[in-house]
């Protein structure tokens, strides 16, 4: 078998197989503790900084232990990215016989029984949403995996989808007609043969929430559980360990109750108008609200005007739905599993209903379309902890973000993982000569109504400097979309004209594709371009953050976990907000430095980073790159940027 100095060597398999690989101690180090975790089947906690090459660091003692192992990742992009290149070229360069399988949630697989309902579903009204599900009809006969990714001339946020998959409230199970051709059961079956298994965060509590049901599990035992970007672990386990009922579950119930009763039960009139009519007490709610997306307390929300009678008139309606499916359950699997549901939304509504509990926050989402009502606990950490218990597998959890300068308690109350042992290995990369930290001289409060104004005009002489290449960061939705006006508006009185991207108008993927193509865009994005966007080389040399990444402090979660860690005896800030808003700023400066060769500029327009005496802290805990506050210095970066590259 060969050895992790061999794997790594200079002139190892895998130098020859991996593009830009070089030997680096903190990998090998990294590796190092990988395999002596996965031998002692012990917890591990491993920070590898940008550049240190953290994949590979634990793929390759994981396909060298001859156990079966589980790697959870972040989102379904990194499981696809992992699954496809990854994974096949480091099992090419080492010439082992290890066998994989892509294990995705049930809403990505193709389901028989609810698609070939779609397609007789007299609604469908849209030529383009017959199209899409005749489409997905096709690729469903021809493909063998059913994973809809795969089916690239359907759009991701086609409505099509929703009559073409299943979801783990509306799937008949056992008693489908199509069990033996589900895609789901198949790719399960698949990973109960592999010997690495690739799914994400979410369909790990998935099963970890069927498992504590009593309703079996989802994913096959294992030797060793790897969760790679594991800061995102708390935040997931806190939506599933919780109790959800969204306007779109209540929906989809009615939908279904309406189309089973058509086939099932249509001398029962009574049940398809009940759909009906509870299907009217739903869509009212989020008129209610004249407000943008947003979250509230419980409290908050039951005293908006006509919200509680329009929740006790959804309750009844619901009431008398559940009571008629129970007429009429046995009249086919579709109808008893209407039922099921309907039994749980009113136990959820009623939960939501219900008095408060000093260890939960019951709270209201808005989305742009949607009513959320969330149960979320307080604290993960003994809820979690439980489920690694016992010692029969080896536990990884790697992130390039866990750590506050090499401190893990944050993280590891957050989950419970007192006993735990800890890694840190700094980025490889030289920041100092590579990178540039500029914060303006002169902001205003970040609170401020001119703010995001503010914040364009610090930075348009710096995106005029590089060239266009710039992500631009924010904190919000709001400021994002009031900073592309503000952009727009430069670039037409300006002799300045860079391709200008959007979060929204196009996928992720999409967009980072064509900001790479372009090579002089600039990117403006919120959340989901702070992490898990990889943009090597010149394409990118500018990175603006609009403002340190605080929690809004009157989100009801957070408020309620403050109070909770004050009645504790605890500093909230020191202790949750600022450790919190350092995990979170160090993913958006992380973008900037991929490779070697980067160099670029990272621009914090929020001036608490100096101001404030808690600013120390965060910079301290950023790559240490070379300072300054002064805009000539940011701009003379970006000329000897030029120098630096012409003198190859």
């Amino acid at each position: 078998m060969i050895s992790l100095e061999t794997a790594f060597a200079a002139n190892g398999p895998l130098a020859g197989a991996i593009p830009y690989y070089r030997p680096r101690p903190q990998q090998i180090e990294m590796a190092s503790r990988v395999e002596a975790a996965l031998h002692a089947r012990s917890v591990a906690v491993l920070e590898a900084g940008t550049g240190t090459g953290k994949t590979l660091a634990y793929l390759v003692p994981a396909m060298l232990s001859g156990g079966k192992t589980i790697i959870s990742t972040g989102t379904k992009t990194l499981q696809d990215q992992l699954f496809h290149r990854d994974i096949p070229a480091v099992r090419e360069a080492l010439g082992v016989p290890v066998t994989v399988s892509l294990l995705k949630g049930r809403a990505n697989y193709v389901c028989h029984y609810h698609l070939k309902r779609g397609l007789s579903d007299a609604r469908l009204t849209s030529r383009e949403l017959a199209s899409h599900l005749r489409q997905i009809a096709h690729f469903a006969e021809i493909d063998d995996s059913g994973d809809r990714m795969a089916l690239k001339t359907v759009p991701e946020d086609s409505p099509a989808w929703a009559y073409a998959v299943s979801s783990r409230d509306n799937c008949l199970g056992g008693d489908c007609p199509h069990h033996r051709d589900c895609f789901v059961l198949k790719a399960r079956k698949r990973a109960l043969e592999a010997d690495l298994v690739v799914i994400n965060h979410h369909l790990f509590f998935a099963d970890v929430w069927l498992k504590d049901e009593g309703a079996g599990e989802l994913l096959p035992v294992a030797n060793a559980v790897i969760f790679d970007e594991a800061h995102q672990l708390p935040e997931i386990a806190s939506l599933f360990f919780g109790e959800s009922l969204t306007s779109g579950m209540l929906l989809e119930l009615a939908r279904d109750v309406r189309e089973e009763a058509d086939q099932a039960a249509g001398d029962f009139l009574q049940l398809n108008q009940a759909a009906s009519d509870f299907e009217q007490a739903v869509r009212p709610l989020r008129l209610l609200f004249n407000l943008a997306q947003q979250r509230l307390p419980a409290q908050r929300a039951q005293a908006m005007p006509g919200f509680t009678p329009a929740l006790g008139e959804l309750q009844e309606r619901l009431q008398r739905l559940h009571g008629l499916l129970e007429l009429q359950a046995e009249r086919s699997e579709g109808l008893k599993n209407c039922l099921e549901r309907a039994e749980l939304c009113l136990e959820r509504l009623e939960a939501w209903l219900g008095p408060d509990d000093e260890n939960s926050i019951r709270w209201l989402e808005l989305g742009s379309h949607a009513v959320m009502l969330h149960v979320t606990p307080l604290n993960v950490s003994e809820l979690f902890s439980r489920q690694i218990e016992g010692g029969a597998r080896s536990w990884l959890f790697t992130s390039a973000t866990l750590a506050v300068r090499g401190d893990f308690s944050h993280f590891l109350d957050q989950l419970g993982l007192a006993g735990a042992q800890t890694g840190y290995w700094e980025s490889p990369f030289d920041y100092d000569s590579q990178a540039l930290l500029y914060v303006p001289q002169s902001m205003p409060d970040p609170n401020a109504p001119e703010y995001t104004r503010a914040v364009v005009e610090a930075a348009w002489p710096l995106v005029r400097a590089s060239g266009g290449r710039a992500f631009l960061l924010f904190t919000s939705l709001r400021a994002m979309n009031e900073a592309h006006g503000l952009i727009q508006a430069k670039m037409a009185e300006s002799a300045s004209h860079f391709p200008l991207l959007l979060q929204g108008e196009k996928s992720r993927s999409e967009l980072l594709s064509e900001f790479r193509d372009l090579g002089n865009a600039v990117l403006l994005g919120s959340q989901t371009f702070w992490e898990g966007i990889d943009v090597a080389g010149e394409a990118l040399s500018l990175v603006v953050i609009d403002r340190l990444p605080f929690q809004p402090p009157d989100d009801p979660v957070l408020a309620a976990r403050i109070d909770a860690l004050k009645r504790a005896g605890k500093n909230a800030f020191f202790d949750y907000q600022l450790p919190h808003a350092i995990i979170n700023l160090k993913q958006g400066a992380g973008r900037l430095i991929r490779r070697e060769s980067d160099r670029g500029v990272l621009m914090i327009c929020d001036t608490r980073l100096v101001e404030k005496s808690y600013g120390r802290r965060i910079w301290q805990a950023l790559p240490p790159m070379r300072r300054s506050r002064k805009l000539d210095d940011a701009r003379a970066f970006f000329q000897t940027e030029q120098a630096h590259a012409d003198a190859f």
